[in-house]
């Protein structure tokens, strides 16, 4: 599944996601894969998980920053203006 980091606190371990379909999961510091712990402001960031269930509640599990490829800008094209 895909969402985006609302935010992440890196003194408690925890933060929410964000899905495509609006609901907030809570994700535990522990839930993000080995090396894809969010480090500094990380809102908006792309990510990719899993939806676990703890104690009855539904949370992010597996979590994975996602590093998305910005699309190539267009060329802006110079308007020529013949002065006659």
């Amino acid at each position: 599944m895909r969402g985006t980091m609302l935010w992440f606190n890196e003194e408690k371990d925890h933060g929410y996601i964000s899905t495509e379909t609006g609901e907030r999961l809570y994700v535990a510091g522990a839930g993000f894969a080995d090396g894809h712990r969010p480090r500094g402001r990380c809102a908006g960031s792309p990510v990719e998980f899993q939806v676990t269930a703890y104690e009855g509640a539904r949370e992010a599990g597996g979590c994975v920053t996602v590093e998305e490829v910005a699309p190539p800008r267009a060329r802006r094209r110079h308007a020529s203006r013949s002065l006659r």
